[in-house]
């Protein structure tokens, strides 16, 4: 079937990833993506490229381009309330088994841009738009559009509406929050106008008790930029402070601006200048750094993809661009089969996210409540980088043939490509 009627909903990375590689088996698929913003957004934090994530970008063929567009971060340093590095973490310079710092840390504009501007004109847009419904029949999906009322069926609907997609909702009768898992971390993003790491390509890792942090990554602008997010992390015990950021997200970037203001005014290092970036940005965005772990991933001709799915901190930018490419690569093996093609995709994907366990511990342990806590911290970081023993680890499992786990997919029968 070389005439799939597909809508998209989301512009995303995901998105954009499956259109490009169904594109490659179906060159006539009818594709269409739908966006809520009246425009592609092409802003965004600093993300990475993992595991399978960089075998399909390099057939792909945009991994030249994504080398090119890196932000040329070279690993990831601590710091005290002096400035003073206590730990420096490099980058691997391996794509196979990478530390911290990826070799592919990328802007998620540009990264969504070199996704999406070789499909643009052939796919079809729908800006400023979003879907109120569907119904499920057994020839395709019917959809209701928000703001033009307009409906109309497609043979497959997927979902890459992000971390609170209202379709898995609808699909899951459920509602958006139901399958969003907080691990108690609330971030801030924002560009700061002025480059406050001074030309250094370490990106500089500082906190203060409370659980609070400021990370800031550099940016190879030539105006001179500085990436800023401010984090904060609660424990279970701690839910009155963790419902007051999760109602500021809900109140929009006002009250949460004000929220990290009054956290970080005493926080000491670089706060007041990081504090004064984050008014002056235009790009201030804040989220939960949750993860989505939905039951199904496909009911019937509804599929979520990406974030909608399986969001997990850390490494869902791979896992988008992993589920974009299974997603096309399963409609091409069951020939268009869009029941058969979507119980694959579930098969492969799913096993794989719920294999994926990521607790409090990592984000609490780095991230202490105590100035004594986090001189321990300090003191073991600086121990095990000092000795180079993070690098030993490395070496060792490398030598004994270990890499960042990979998707058990198959070999997908992709033609030529035009």
């Amino acid at each position: 079937m070389s005439n799939l009627s597909i809508l998209i909903s989301g512009s995303g990375i995901a998105g954009s990833v499956f259109a490009f590689c169904l594109l490659r088996a179906y060159p006539n698929a009818n594709i269409t993506i739908v966006e809520r913003d009246p425009s592609l957004r092409l802003t965004g934090a600093s993300v990475d490229i993992r595991s399978s994530a960089v075998d399909i970008i390099k057939w792909m063929g945009v991994e030249p381009t994504i080398r090119q567009q890196t932000t040329n971060e070279k690993g990831l340093q601590f710091v005290n309330a002096n400035g003073k590095p206590v730990a420096t973490l490099e980058a691997s310079g391996r794509s196979d088994m990478q530390s911290m710092t990826s070799e592919y840390e990328i802007f998620r504009g540009a990264l969504a841009s070199i996704f999406i501007d070789p499909i643009i004109d052939r796919v079809t847009t729908i800006f400023d738009e979003s879907i109120d419904h569907f119904e499920q029949h057994e020839d395709g999906v019917l959809v209701t559009f928000t703001k033009r009322k307009e409906v109309k069926k497609y043979d497959l609907l997927i979902a890459a509406d992000g971390v609170r997609s209202k379709i898995r909702a609808a699909m899951l009768n459920t509602s958006p929050a139901e399958h969003i898992l907080s691990k108690g971390v609330h971030v801030a993003y924002f560009t700061i106008k002025k480059d406050l790491l001074q030309g250094g390509q370490l990106a500089k890792w500082y906190n203060a008790p409370k659980r609070r942090g400021i990370f800031l990554r550099p940016d190879p602008d030539p105006a001179g930029r500085t990436r800023g997010n401010l984090m904060v992390i609660t424990t279970d015990r701690e839910l009155e402070t963790r419902q007051k950021l999760d109602e500021a997200i809900l109140q929009g970037n006002e009250s949460y601006m004000k929220l990290m203001e009054e956290q970080f005014h005493d926080a000491g290092w670089l706060a007041p200048e990081v504090l004064h970036g984050m008014r002056q940005s235009d790009d201030f965005y804040c989220s939960l750094f949750g993860r989505v772990r939905s039951p199904k991933l496909q009911v019937g001709r509804v599929v979520l993809l990406g974030d909608a799915g399986y969001a997990t901190p850390g490494i869902g930018t791979s896992l988008a661009i992993i589920g974009g490419y299974v997603l096309a690569g399963e409609l091409l093996r069951h020939d268009g089969d869009v029941k058969m093609a979507l119980k694959g995709y579930e098969d492969i994907m799913l096993p794989h996210v719920n294999s994926i366990t990521m607790g409090e511990g990592p984000m609490q342990y780095l991230n202490p409540e105590t100035w004594w806590g986090i001189s321990i911290r300090n003191a073991i970081l600086g121990t095990v980088t000092g000795l180079k023993l993070d690098k030993v680890a490395m070496m060792v499992g490398s030598a004994l043939g270990f890499t960042e786990k990979k998707v058990a997919m198959p070999n997908y029968p992709w033609p030529a490509e035009r």
